[in-house]
């Protein structure tokens, strides 16, 4: 398949800007894919679509603080994306302007914080240490700021807005959107209902918004992310598969969680570790059978997703819908479930 075939024309007006408050007054576009119908609600009707026995996936990762400012010797200013940590003091990193980071480099933070540039990547990413004293969480959590997409250009005021209320662990560069939507007491009502809930991680990197350069969807190379599936969270999903019970995943990075760990028959296996599945159509899901997610980019891996669960053809239709009838798009965006 081409690249351009997951092209579709979106108003730069409909880029959200700011979340929708309170969380779940966000749109829902329902699309049914059986019947190729579309229902129009509001994001906390979510709940009447969930039937008892449901398992409801969600992503328990946590957006870190990660955009840093440094500064050279000589005074340069430098910017600091995290991306991903590879050993207790070690990361590899986002910089700009890459010409002032060359290994043996040192840039400095603040009193608290200084690094190290110690190598750089095939594809231009820097490896880095980090020098400070205590938790590195907690220093980071002074220095750094939320690395909101680069579409956004309005600052967050609460940027617990851009965590999930249900998020626990530390290790994202971006938020896995589609859980913003929930609210505390939805979840509850969800639970109530008889819907079990079922935590996996994947920490979300920021290929998440490099577009796809290739023309050939089949030779792009999907970013790798460390995910962890519990041996308790894939009982869960195992005895719900053998039930008949449906798998719903909240956010294509849970999507992606499953599909690395389930086998063919949709046997889901504890583990940990990095995954760079790339799913595009015409992929067979092995596990998941729904999916809640938001608006996403042109030609972005995430189109291609939901290609995959719903068909290039529904997934134009649903897009060609939401754009005319003015959704918000992308992280602060409104949601769709498919069903």
């Amino acid at each position: 398949m081409k690249t351009s075939d997951f092209y579709y024309n979106l108003p730069e007006e409909l880029i959200a800007q700011t979340p929708a408050e309170p969380r779940d007054s966000a749109r829902l576009l329902v699309y049914h894919k059986n019947s190729k119908t579309i229902e129009h609600k509001i994001f906390r009707n979510v709940i009447d679509y969930l039937k008892e026995g449901d398992v409801l996936v969600v992503n328990r990762t946590r957006v870190l603080p990660a955009r840093l400012f440094a500064y050279t010797v000589s005074g340069g200013k430098v910017e600091i994306l995290l991306l991903k940590r590879l050993e207790l003091d070690t990361w590899e990193v986002l910089v700009k302007p890459g010409r002032k980071c060359k290994p043996g480099v040192k840039l400095v933070v603040n009193e608290e914080l200084s690094l190290e540039i110690i190598g750089i990547t095939e594809s231009g990413e820097r490896h880095v240490k980090f020098f400070y004293q205590g938790a590195f969480e907690d220093v980071l959590s002074r220095a750094g700021s939320m690395p909101l997409p680069p579409y956004i250009h309005e600052k967050l005021k609460d940027p617990e807005r851009y965590q999930t209320v249900y998020s626990k662990e530390n290790g994202s560069a971006a938020a896995p959107t589609a859980g913003l939507h929930f609210t505390p007491e939805l979840m509850n009502a969800i639970r109530e209902k008889g819907v079990e809930i079922v935590e996996v991680l994947l920490h979300v990197g920021l290929g998440t918004f490099r577009p796809v350069k290739v023309e050939n969807v089949e030779t792009h190379e999907m970013h790798s992310e460390y995910y962890e599936v519990s041996q308790e969270a894939a009982n869960s999903i195992n005895r719900a598969k053998k039930e008949g019970r449906r798998i719903i995943c909240v956010g294509t990075t849970s999507v992606r969680t499953l599909e690395t760990v389930a086998d063919m028959d949709g046997t889901v296996h504890a583990g940990k570790g990095n995954t760079n599945i790339f799913i595009y159509p015409p992929y067979r899901f092995k596990c998941v059978d729904a999916l809640i997610t938001n608006f996403h980019l042109p030609e972005s891996t995430l189109l291609m997703l939901v290609s995959s669960l719903c068909s290039r053809e529904g997934m134009l239709h649903i897009y060609e819908t939401a754009v005319q009838e003015r959704y918000r798009f992308f992280s602060f965006g409104d949601a769709c479930l498919i069903l």
